[in-house]
This record gives C-alpha cells, structure tokens and sequence, in this order.
C-alpha cells in the first residue's frame, strides 16, 4: 500500500483540481470552447499554473458534472450546454436554497441575524459604489452562507455547494441590473427571517434565484454560446 499524501498536500491536489475544473467551466460557460471540441491539457496547464496531473483530475470532476466526456484514446471532449441545463442549474439551486432558508427561519440566532443585517447594509454600499465587483462577490456570498449555516443541515449546504459551483460567480456580477434585484431581494429575505416566517423567506428566496436564470440565458445568447445548431435543439 502506497503511503498517504500528508493532508495538507491531499488540500493542495485537491485546491488545484478545483481550479482547474472551474477555469474550464468558464471557457464552456463563456463560448470560448464549443460542443464536440476536444481539451487539450497542455495549454490550460499553462493558463492555471499547474501541471498535467491535477488538469487531468480537474477535468474528471466535470465530466461527472456533465460539462465534459471523455472519448476513448482522444481525451476530453466538451459537452453540449445547454438554455435547458442552466435552467435545471438555477432550479436545483433555487430549491435546495429555500428549504434552507425556511429551516433558518426557525433555527437563526439574533447573532447571526445582526451579522446578516451588517452584511446587508455592506452589500448594498458595495453595490451602490460599483467599483469593487470582488467585495460585491464576497459580500454576496457571506450572505448566503451565514443563511446556510443557520439552517444546521450540513449535507444539504455541500449537495448545495456542488450546484452552486457549476455557475461561477463572474456570470451573476455581469447580469444587466442583478445588482438591484440583489439590494431589493436581500433586505426583505432578512426581513422573513427576522420575523421567523419561513414560507415567506423560502419564497423570496426561491424567486430571488429563479429570476437570474432567464437573465442569465439572455446574457450568455448575446456571448455566443449557442450556436444556430444548437438554438434549435436547445
């Protein structure tokens, strides 16, 4: 038996294979590389910084995410990506994250309710400057994940998470107006919550997420992801 990778080496394989498999979502995701074209891992070892090894296992990740597949003696092959997939993304998200948000409702603590509230009001200065789209991402984040935290369901946060990925979060920052969507959503979801009436929270919630999906869809047309062959089967 071969000896284990210390477990901060197994962290450090483990972080590289992520990076990887999320720069790749972005070449899909943005058009840069079409259905059917085959992933060489020479130059996104380049573009990463990494060596062919965790290239290798970023891309095994997705192709149980079903972004790629790999064709015998040819290697890695882009999958078809389709209006309906992101759609199928945005309501997997969108489900799991309001029965998260409902048990929040009833689990939150008035800690965690001030920290949701100063994330809040930080959020909406960072949105209302405009000029640190990281902040806004961050802030974005520790929103949903303060909610997520209070709900105590820890395997329904990962399955979560899993989804979550799939969309990175450059595409949300880039939607035409998501910003006011985000200042409008957020202050009445923590609202719900504050008032511990959880089919309100779940709702708002699920909403808050479906309403980017067509958004979402519009904005990767107009980046040329589909083609006109894939316009018609999409």
């Amino acid at each position: 038996m071969e000896p284990l990778l210390p477990r901060s080496a197994n962290a450090q394989r483990q972080q590289l294979s992520e990076d990887v498999a999320t720069y790749v979502r972005e070449l899909i995701i943005s058009g840069r590389v079409r259905a059917g074209d085959f992933l060489r891992t020479e130059p996104i070892a380049e573009a990463v910084g990494v060596s062919n090894t965790p290239v290798r296992e970023g891309l095994l990740l997705l192709t149980g995410e079903g972004f790629v597949e790999l064709v015998p003696r040819r290697g890695f092959m882009v999958s078809a990506f389709s209006r309906q997939d992101v759609r199928d993304l945005f309501w997997a998200q969108a489900t799991m994250a309001a029965e998260l948000t409902s048990r929040a409702a009833k689990l939150i603590s008035p800690k965690q309710l001030d920290h949701l509230a100063d994330v809040v009001a930080e959020h909406e200065k960072a949105i209302a400057a405009g000029n640190d789209p990281d902040r806004i991402t961050a802030l974005g984040h520790e929103f949903h994940r303060t909610i997520n935290l209070a709900a105590d369901s820890r395997r329904l946060s990962n399955l979560l998470g899993s989804i979550v990925k799939q969309l990175p979060n450059r595409f949300y920052n880039s939607i035409e107006g998501h910003g006011e969507e985000t200042r409008r959503d957020h202050p009445a979801i923590l609202e719900a919550l504050q008032k511990r009436r959880t089919k309100v929270a779940a709702t708002l919630m699920r909403d808050h997420i479906m309403s980017s999906a067509d958004e979402l869809i519009g904005m990767l047309e107009k980046q040329g992801l589909w083609s006109a062959e894939q316009k018609s089967s999409a």
